[in-house]
C-alpha cells in the first residue's frame, strides 16, 4: 500500500458515496426516515452510521476519542448530511496528504467507543473505512428497493476504474 493507492482508495469512496446520496435525495422524508429493520433502522439512519465511523476513525487520528456515534437525528434530510461530509472529506484527503509516503504506516493508538486501547497502521484504517462503507452502501441499496426507490448507479469499484479511463 502506498500514498498514491490511498488517494485512489479516498477518490472511490468519496465517489461512491455521491452517487449514493444522489439515490437517497429521491427519497420523501418518510421513505428517509422509515424503519425497514435492517442493521440501520432505515436509509438515514445507514447512511449516519457510515459518515460517523469514517468521523470516528478521522478524530482518533488526530487524539480526540468519540464516546459515541453521531446521532441521526442531527440530520434529518440529505442535505444536511452532505453539508458536513463533504467538509470532512475536504480534511480527511489533507490530513493523507499530510501523511506522506513515510505516514501511511504510522500506527495510530486510541481509544474505542466504550473506552478500551486500540492501536492501527493508518493504511489498514483507510481501507477499513472504504471497506465498511461498500458494506453499508450495499445495505442501502436493498432499501432503497425495498422502498421502490430507483437503487443509486453502480458503486462496484470496477465501475469506478473503468470511468477513470
Amino acid at each position: 500500500m502506498n500514498l498514491q493507492d490511498m488517494r485512489t482508495l479516498l477518490d472511490y469512496h468519496y465517489w461512491a458515496r455521491d452517487r449514493v446520496l444522489e439515490a437517497a435525495s429521491a427519497l420523501t422524508p418518510e421513505q428517509y426516515t422509515r424503519d425497514l429493520g435492517s442493521s440501520f433502522r432505515s436509509v438515514r439512519d445507514t447512511l449516519v452510521h457510515l459518515y460517523s465511523a469514517e468521523w470516528n476513525w478521522y478524530s482518533r487520528c488526530q487524539g480526540i476519542f468519540p464516546t459515541e456515534m453521531l446521532s441521526p437525528q442531527e440530520f434529518p434530510d440529505v442535505p444536511t448530511l452532505r453539508a458536513p461530509w463533504l467538509d470532512h472529506e475536504s480534511k480527511m484527503r489533507a490530513f493523507v496528504e499530510g501523511l506522506g509516503e513515510a505516514g501511511i504506516t504510522r500506527v495510530f493508538e486510541y481509544k474505542m467507543l466504550d473506552g478500551r486501547p486500540g492501536a492501527t497502521v493508518f493504511w489498514q484504517m483507510l481501507q477499513h473505512v472504504v471497506n465498511h462503507g461498500s458494506y453499508h452502501r450495499g445495505q442501502v441499496t436493498t432499501m432503497l428497493r425495498q422502498l421502490g426507490a430507483q437503487p443509486a448507479k453502480s458503486m462496484d469499484l470496477i465501475a469506478f476504474y473503468r470511468l477513470q479511463k
